[in-house]
């Protein structure tokens, strides 16, 4: 197979927060590094799609094998990074690998929550992407749209999203661990998004004493704060207003940090070093790491949270084993159409070949008519010369062949010339 599909990356698994923050790329910097792809390997490169969130950094692509080995260096080279430091936190998988790997990222098998929904929600908007920069062919569309329809199967026909603890549910814990009573504290969130939206649920249902959104975009902000009887907060302001807060959560999409060790500094003497509780979802992250050095701030990263997500898993992992084998099972049937599409070409070639020929043969059949040759006479030489060709590349083979090959073609030919079965 001249192109096979790709799947290539890094995630919670094989690298850590620090390294995936340098590797994450938002939705607008999807088209430029999928172009970046293109300019790079030219036709080698004959699909592309990239899925990046807090969790992982994916490049999906149909490809010549060559270029496999050298997505490494393009990754590095792309966000201005040493390949050697980024080597190590590096999958790869092909074929029918990359199949099954694309299953169980759509599906939550391989999330940081087992099971947990949004992974298909952000792997849909990665394939929007890739489709408006004109990424995607038919191998990838065609994956991509099996790729949905297993995760769908999975979380319909399996359990393995019930009872998920979710990464908001986490933070609220880890507030909880600190303050204990939620009422009596003010919380802060920093973004608009998704995540900053549960994280905002689960914390509302505990009744705070106050909650505030500050978001780059006001109308954005105003809108999810509506929703909670919430105050909204300029992200200008908050240096000024920062010290107000118990709880700061932050989840945007800013590529440098919005709260440094300065800023914090100052905001623990102002609150007399009142302990202030920092849960940062962002990846790039928001929040400087050396803010978590401070004694009267407890700083928790997205991997922080993630491990405290993996308890309690146990009950949803017998449900792992009846999703694995629906995937499994989907693995095959995609293969199968890979492989279906392979011989197209040669199907079509067959088909062309046969058209010609009949053609040539209609034309004989036609001027023998036209010279007054009796129609019986005229179809019984067309059926003549068309039995021979018809025949006569299957007995060109067989006399040319050796008595080995002889053995095989004939076990061949009752499927390839119906009607053909051996006489022993």
């Amino acid at each position: 197979m001249s192109v096979d599909v790709y799947t290539f990356g890094l995630n919670h698994v094989s690298a850590p927060v620090s390294v995936r923050e340098r590797v994450a790329m938002p939705l607008e910097v999807i088209k430029p590094a999928l172009d970046g792809l293109r300019s790079t390997f030219g036709e080698r490169v004959k699909e592309a799609a990239i899925l990046s969130t807090c969790n992982r950094t994916e490049l999906y692509c149909a490809a010549d094998p060559e270029v496999s080995l050298h997505l490494p260096r393009w990754l590095a080279d792309f966000n201005q990074l040493d390949a050697h430091h980024l080597q190590p936190h590096l999958y790869q998988h092909h074929h029918n690998e990359a199949v099954r790997h694309a299953f169980r990222v759509a599906s939550g098998l391989d999330s940081m929550v087992l099971g947990e929904p949004q992974i298909l929600g952000q792997m849909k908007e990665a394939v929007r992407a890739a489709e408006q920069a004109g990424g995607l062919g038919t191998l990838l569309h065609q994956l991509f749209q099996r790729t949905f329809s297993v995760a769908k199967e999975v979380r319909s026909q399996t359990a393995i999203g019930a009872h998920s603890v979710s990464m908001a549910a986490a933070a609220v814990r880890l507030a909880e661990r600190v303050f204990g009573d939620i009422s009596e504290t003010r919380v802060l969130f920093i973004g608009a998004g998704e995540m900053i939206e549960l994280c905002a649920t689960h914390f509302a249902a505990l009744n705070p004493a106050q909650m505030t959104v500050a978001n780059r975009t006001v109308e954005r902000a105003e809108t999810l704060a509506s929703r909670f009887m919430a105050r909204t907060l300029k992200l200008s302001e908050l240096p000024q207003s920062l010290e107000q807060f118990d709880i700061v959560v932050s989840c945007t999409a800013s590529s440098l940090p919005i709260l440094g060790l300065g800023m914090v500094e100052r905001v623990t003497r102002a609150r007399r070093h009142r302990p202030i509780v920092m849960v940062d979802l962002a990846v790039p992250r928001d929040i400087e790491t050396e803010v978590g050095r401070l004694d009267d701030v407890y700083l928790y990263t997205v991997d922080d949270l993630g491990r405290m997500v993996q308890t309690g898993t146990d009950a949803r992992r017998a449900a792992v084993v009846q999703a694995e084998a629906i995937i499994e099972t989907r693995v095959q049937h995609f293969m199968h159409w890979l492989q279906n599409r392979d011989i197209v070409p040669a199907i079509v070639n067959i088909h062309e070949q046969a058209d010609l020929l009949k053609q040539r043969e209609l034309e004989r059949a036609r001027r023998l008519l036209a010279k007054g040759t009796a129609p019986e006479e005229v179809m019984e030489i067309l059926a003549h010369s068309l039995t021979q060709k018809y025949i006569h590349g299957s007995l060109a083979t067989l006399n040319r062949s050796d008595a080995e090959q002889r053995e095989q073609l004939l076990d061949l030919l009752p499927r390839l010339l119906p009607g053909s079965e051996r006489r022993r």
